[in-house]
């Protein structure tokens, strides 16, 4: 049977797969509608602010999308393929997500820009309407993923929180428009909302991408274990030490620990066991660990030493 280990998952964990899979299927439709009806209504007002807010929101639906189905894939279980299960799939849905957002983006400041130059006139009333409807669909939305502990929902509710601060300002934008003559407002709205998701964005994709290069994920500090672990009876040292993310919740870490002074198996049983209660602190779902007797030699050890000299 392949799927043996994923019983170590706990209930819980189960049970907020499933709620997180319900939350971003809602958001997804929700958002994909909510989608549609946006671009036709950024023509039909003339408010390049809402087209630009259209193409954050199509970002969103396409992440969202995304996002629930790896967030289904992920939930499948290890195969002699993918040994660690699927969960790094979500990233994927980070990542790709992250470059739509960007290359959008670059699109709408090319707009916005053109319409500083070239100003034209939008429909203000439309535009209040419009961002009435843009706070309540998003606000609504964002709440359902409010509670979310996955990278992906926390993703994604972000967007969506974005969405309802730029519908927020696409409603005061539009109030002032009908009492002032300020055709130049709708494209700096545009222009502020689109560098914030920017920023937003380009911020994300780095954590991705420091997670894809297997980078050491930020909230495990190598040294603190590595001390811990030196300070247990009979470690004499530890080397090729390695921590890496799966998606940024659950963590691998694999080392190998050098002994002294052990005479018996059972005094090399207990070093396993107290190594192993240091690693159980952590955000751990797999460590490997070797532990090496005193007249052993490690050949990835001396392999490794003699590049280094």
């Amino acid at each position: 049977m392949p799927h043996d280990h994923s019983h170590s998952h706990s209930h819980g964990h189960d049970h907020s797969h499933n709620i997180s899979s319900k939350n971003i299927k809602a958001a997804f439709f929700l958002n994909l509608g909510f989608t549609i009806l946006e671009i036709i209504g950024g023509f039909y007002v003339n408010s390049v602010s809402i087209l630009s807010d259209a193409l954050h929101d199509m970002g969103d639906s396409l992440s969202l999308g995304i996002s629930w189905y790896l967030h289904n894939k992920s939930k499948t279980g290890a195969d002699s393929k993918f040994t660690f299960g699927y969960s790094r799939f979500s990233l994927l849905g980070a990542l790709i997500n992250s470059v739509i957002l960007i290359v959008g983006s670059c699109f709408v400041i090319y707009e916005a820009v053109n319409r500083f130059i070239h100003p034209e006139e939008a429909d203000a009333q439309g535009m209040l309407y419009f961002a009435i409807l843009g706070i309540a669909v998003n606000g609504y939305a964002a709440f359902r993923l409010s509670g979310g502990t996955s990278l992906n929902e926390r993703v994604v509710s972000w967007h969506l929180i974005e969405d309802v601060l730029g519908w927020a300002a696409v409603l005061i934008a539009s109030i002032v428009m009908m009492f002032t003559h300020a055709p130049w407002l709708d494209p700096a709205l545009s222009l502020g909302i689109t560098l914030f998701i920017l920023y937003n964005v380009i911020g994300r994709l780095r954590e991705t991408l420091v997670i894809l290069l297997q980078g050491s994920p930020a909230d495990i500090d190598a040294n603190e274990i590595k001390q811990k672990i030196l300070q247990i009876e009979h470690v004499a040292g530890m080397h090729h030490i390695n921590i890496w993310s799966l998606e940024g919740e659950h963590h691998v870490y694999t080392a190998h620990i050098t002994t002294k002074g052990v005479d018996t198996f059972a005094e090399i049983m207990q070093v396993k066991r107290d190594v192993k209660a240091v690693l159980k602190q952590y955000p751990f779902k797999y460590y490997t660990v070797e532990v090496e007797l005193e007249d052993e030699a490690c050949e990835l050890w001396d392999r490794s030493n003699h590049h280094e000299h």
